[in-house]
């Protein structure tokens, strides 16, 4: 059985941020005003050398704001994307 931790679970909702933004073509600038995020979180949150976990809640505007089910956002993602 697999084990979860706060960490792992972090980076890959955060990298999985990243990959739709660019699928849909987003700037940091636009999905952070898609999310009335700052530019600034954004860009941090994408960033995994500063550690920042969102909230449910912002992972969940994160969600709309891609158009996608929050669920895509927990998806294991391959080391190669």
């Amino acid at each position: 059985m697999r084990r979860y931790n706060k960490r792992d679970l972090s980076i890959q909702v955060r990298k999985n941020i990243r990959k739709y933004r660019l699928i849909r073509g987003y700037t940091l600038q636009e999905l952070a005003d898609l999310t009335s995020l700052t530019h600034g979180y954004v860009r941090d949150l994408e960033c995994l050398s500063i550690d920042k976990t969102p909230t449910l809640e912002t992972i969940g505007k994160f969600a709309d704001a891609l158009e996608i089910d929050i669920r895509q956002l927990f998806d294991n993602i391959n080391e190669d994307n």
